[in-house]
């Protein structure tokens, strides 16, 4: 195999997706330049395997992330930390989560308002997608009272990701409650389910250059060159939201933990320089740890719960990430999401961020449920895995951030409850 550095960068499954996005859109500019009838027929004629391609995808999200979330609640090692420290660290998760989904209903219609389609040009890429038509979102009670399936084999056929969500954590916890011998072998079974899943999950993904090309070149053909300016546009518009909510943290660590700008700058700096050359949280979770005992001198206790725990399940940009994403998909298909559609985006990324896959573009992957709830066409999933290559690098700082903004949080809250005596005792700046 190819070891230079031109070689790994093309190993990555996020450059391949991105290289398949550029050819697209060229070869999509390039008929429409043409005025060649025969040409653009012939390349309409390969939607198809876009469509297959989302599909593919679809198809893989309910059994993925229900398995996921009973083998996590079920097995040995979650039930080792669902003690007063894990309980107060999910707790301060979804508090966090919830911050950051305010935060992306309020900001995200602003900020995407200003991106401007040609009407026209929107009306034709809707009309050649194959999504249905954008839906009545119900009311407040009709959603609540959703959340619980009379049927969870239904509202698995149907997509209904937060009901699904609800059973199988409902079922996850019911089953940690069983005894060792029915425990472990179930939730064995439920993470080979899972791992099978994730297979399977990589194996679409390795066609993504395929699927993205055929969705890049349909774009080109109906938007022409207004497909340039929008994903600039949405790669700037992102990335500020990101650099928004990373300030934010530091703010919270600050208010919320007692640490002294400084202090958490340099705990938290050799992490962040992980996460930007590799995109990846996991790998930079032993710089998070030596940051977190070493510098902000928190104990060995609270870390070894709080970051791990956050590591599997905290990734605090989700909320306003997709709001911002599915405002941009529904500016490229002319479809005008309300602020109740809006909400429903940010509200259900919450609880579902909490069972995102570890794989590239793992919160991508299980939003196409909520695109479909609120009228929005799946076939954006695929542009939007294809740009999130440069979004990603701002995310996995942002997460990481949040890894040791919660953790400092937890530290301070743990030291006033007396969760440990040899916790820190915040330093004040001046």
């Amino acid at each position: 195999m190819d070891s230079t550095p031109i070689g790994r960068l093309f190993r990555s499954p996020a450059m391949r997706a991105a290289l398949g996005l550029a050819l697209g859109l060229i070869a999509g500019i390039v008929i429409v330049s043409s005025g060649s009838a025969s040409a653009r027929t012939a390349a309409e004629a390969l939607e198809p395997i876009g469509t297959m391609w989302v599909n593919a995808i679809r198809m893989t999200i309910v059994p993925l992330v229900v398995s996921l979330l009973i083998a996590a609640l079920a097995s040995e090692s979650r039930s080792n930390v669902a003690g007063r420290l894990g309980a107060r660290a999910i707790a301060l998760f979804v508090a966090m989560l919830a911050g950051v989904a305010v935060l992306g209903i309020v900001v995200g219609p602003i900020v995407m308002g200003w991106l401007h389609i040609d009407p026209s040009s929107a009306a034709s890429l809707r009309a050649s997608a194959s999504s249905a038509p954008q839906p009545t979102l119900p009311g407040f009670s009709s959603w609540l009272v959703a959340l619980v399936p009379a049927n969870p084999i239904k509202a698995a056929a149907d997509g209904a990701m937060l009901p699904m969500i609800v059973f199988a954590v409902v079922f996850g916890v019911a089953l940690s409650r069983l005894a060792p011998a029915v425990r472990i072998p179930t939730a064995t079974l439920f993470r080979g389910f899972a791992d099978a899943m994730l297979i399977l999950v990589k194996w679409v993904l390795a066609l993504a250059p395929i699927g993205v090309f055929v969705l890049a070149m349909g774009l080109a053909l109906h938007l022409g060159t207004n497909l340039a300016g929008a994903v600039a546009f949405f790669i700037v518009a992102h990335g500020a939201v990101l650099v928004v909510i990373g300030a934010l943290l530091y703010v919270a660590a600050r208010v919320g933990g007692g640490v002294p700008w400084s202090e958490f700058a340099r705990a938290t700096l050799p992490a962040q320089i992980v996460a930007l050359s590799t995109r990846s949280s996991v790998a930079a979770l032993p710089a998070m740890i030596d940051g977190a005992q070493r510098v902000l001198r928190i104990p060995p206790e609270i870390v070894g719960v709080a970051l791990p725990l956050g590591v599997s399940l905290f990734r605090v940009n989700t909320p306003a990430s997709w709001i911002i994403s599915g405002l941009f998909i529904g500016k490229l298909y002319g479809v005008s999401l309300s602020l109740g559609a809006v909400a429903t985006i940010g509200i259900a990324a919450i609880p579902m961020s909490l069972s995102v896959p570890g794989i590239p573009s793992g919160g991508l992957f299980i939003l196409a449920p909520l695109f479909v709830a609120v009228g929005l066409p799946v076939e954006g999933i695929g542009i939007l895995i294809a740009l999130d290559a440069i979004p990603d690098v701002f995310k996995t700082v942002v997460i990481v951030t949040g890894h040791m903004a919660s953790t400092s949080i937890l530290a301070r809250r743990g030291a006033n409850s007396g969760a440990s005596s040899e916790a820190r005792t915040p330093a004040v700046s001046s």
